[in-house]
């Protein structure tokens, strides 16, 4: 199953005023209505620089093909991978709840639902469960982890840490929010979008618009 989980932050909605004001040597000890005005001023006019003293950490779960997806940006973003180079513990497969049809006219995205007949679905889960088997018959035989992880598929689930600042994250979600977007990754993107407006309101708020 999918999951993201907020681990850490840093800063808040009025670390990112103070980081703009410290220009002008001023600060704020509370968060106002003004301060509201300039963050927004800050993120039309695409002045980023401030944005980047607010940080979060996230712990995320997905399978391959969406990690690899997500982890071309980079930009203002940390990513630390589980390694199937150092552990061996049994892995765990991803599989739709639904299947999506190629689109006519596009050679990217999904349109409406295909259904499986019981052969297919029967196939699909005997070739995953195979993997499995073939993963384990390598370890047992003495293959060295690093090598026996070549026979699992992208289905795969995998764990990661991504930390980064709240306009990297902002941009992610701009493009990975969109409904042209891979569902999976979608899904992934639309739990950091909730949880980023929990921690930064009026930051995401105004970088979320751009």
């Amino acid at each position: 199953m999918i999951s993201v989980e907020l681990i850490d932050k840093m800063g808040t909605d009025l670390s990112v005023v103070n980081a703009a004001r410290v220009s002008y040597s001023k600060e704020s000890n509370t968060f106002k209505i003004k301060d509201e005005k300039l963050i927004k001023y800050l993120a039309e006019h695409e002045h980023w620089s401030p944005f980047a003293h607010a940080s979060m950490q996230f712990r995320i779960k997905a399978p391959i093909f969406v990690a690899r997806q997500l982890v071309k940006h980079q930009v203002g973003l940390v990513w630390n991978e589980v390694s199937r180079r150092y552990v061996d513990f049994p892995p765990e497969l991803y599989k739709p709840d639904a299947w999506r049809g190629r689109p006519v006219n596009s050679k990217q995205g999904s349109d409406g639902e295909v259904e499986l007949d019981q052969t297919l679905d029967h196939n699909l889960d005997t070739t995953m469960k195979s993997c499995l088997v073939l993963y384990n018959a390598l370890l047992q035989k003495g293959v060295a982890p690093e090598q026996a992880r070549m026979v699992l598929p992208q289905s795969m689930m995998t764990e990661w840490y991504w930390s980064g600042t709240v306009y990297a994250f902002a941009r992610v979600c701009n493009l990975r929010c969109k409904p042209d977007t891979q569902k999976e990754t979608q899904d992934v993107a639309n739990e950091i979008d909730k949880l980023a407006d929990e921690a930064f309101p009026y930051c995401w708020k105004y970088l979320r618009k751009i």
